[in-house]
């Protein structure tokens, strides 16, 4: 491996410490090397604080002059809620940057590399690249497009059921999956399921981790306003977010309101439901970069029907429920032909325990 990656490398495991926190900012990483020695490294560690070169080059101080910085994404060059770090990379005397990837970002856009080679600074870019993107996956969809990256999770049995024919869940996955799917929403801005699962599980839908348990907004779609006002979603009531329709009943809807809820209220789709495009799109509005969708089956269909669906986590687990009664991680109308399938790509499988995890990507 030649040095600009291995260092490139070490800026990626930087910025990984920053995920689940930066939003709606990428996660970025930092490392300033001079004279094949290491004088100074960080991340970006909250929307609102320091750059990761801001950090780095702190950290190297007078040794950042004629050193070289490996940063995972391009440096802004605008004003924001801090000052552009261009600024502040000329000015330490950096002799070289290297960049993985452009920031896909309008307001910076190759503006801030344009901006160092003004300055006479040697710039590479495209340095592990995909590794970068595929770090800011949730960041970049976003950034383009306005609308949340959105990753579907399920728990199964090796015969496809999510339950068994009486409505019993827990557990099917094992306690290191469990853990994986609590770090999912540590990772997210937000976890999304139906009223379906609300009713049949009454799920906190929080993050339990013995290091750090930040809850991810939950987000509720309820087209009539079913939702209890005794459910533990509604325990805390601001970090939770109920989707209606204009069609539901209004005593409800005010119920509801009452708790202290947020809500959105979208009019009807040609389903009835909550129409999931424009929910997203409101979701974007409020700064939300990625979802973690944890069913039920129902919400599972239509989300992949309607194409909003980006990545997938499916456990495995070694059981079989039988029962044509028991649900699948998704129901609704179900595809006709083979082909029309939704067909999974960039595959990974590992193991938790037992269980087998699969993950992939949608193919749009």
């Amino acid at each position: 491996m030649e040095a600009d990656e291995r260092y490139m490398w070490l800026a990626l495991d930087l910025a990984s410490q920053g995920l689940g926190d930066t939003s709606p900012n990428p996660a970025v990483g930092a490392v300033l090397v001079k004279n094949g020695k290491v004088v100074g490294t960080g991340y970006h560690q909250r929307a609102g604080g320091p750059h990761a070169e801001i950090y780095a080059l702190e950290a190297a101080g007078e040794e950042a002059r004629n050193a070289t910085l490996y940063v995972t994404l391009e440096p802004c060059s605008h004003t924001g809620k801090t000052p552009p770090c261009t600024g502040r990379i000329i000015a330490a005397g950096v002799r070289k940057v290297v960049v993985a990837m452009t920031d896909p970002n309008p307001l910076v856009n190759g503006r801030g590399i344009a901006r160092l080679k003004e300055a006479h600074i040697r710039v590479k870019t495209g340095v592990l690249a995909e590794k970068a993107a595929r770090l800011n996956e949730a960041y970049v969809k976003y950034i383009t497009t306005g609308v949340p990256f959105v990753t579907m999770k399920a728990a199964m049995t090796l015969d496809g059921k999510i339950a068994t024919r009486t409505g019993a869940s827990r557990w099917i996955s094992s306690e290191r999956s469990r853990e994986f799917g609590h770090r999912l929403r540590r990772f997210n801005d937000a976890i999304m399921v139906g009223i379906g699962t609300v009713l049949a599980d009454d799920p906190r839908l929080t993050t339990r981790l013995p290091e750090d348990g930040r809850d991810p907004l939950r987000v509720i779609v309820d087209s009539q306003a079913r939702t209890p006002l005794t459910a533990s979603v509604l325990a805390n009531p601001l970090q939770t977010l109920l989707a209606v329709t204009s069609a539901a009943p209004r005593e409800r809807v005010e119920a509801l309101k009452n708790t202290g809820a947020g809500l959105i209220e979208l009019p009807p789709g040609p389903d009835g439901r909550v129409p999931l495009p424009e929910l997203l799109r409101e979701l974007g509005r409020r700064q939300i970069t990625s979802v973690l969708v944890e069913g039920g089956s129902a919400l599972n269909y239509s989300l992949l029907a309607a194409g909003l669906v980006d990545k997938v986590h499916f456990f495995i687990a070694p059981l079989m429920f039988g029962g044509s009664e028991a649900p699948s991680p998704v129901g609704g109308e179900g595809v006709a032909q083979v082909s029309d399938a939704w067909q999974i790509r960039d595959v990974e499988i590992s193991r938790y325990d037992c269980d087998i995890l699969v993950t992939g990507y949608i193919k749009k």
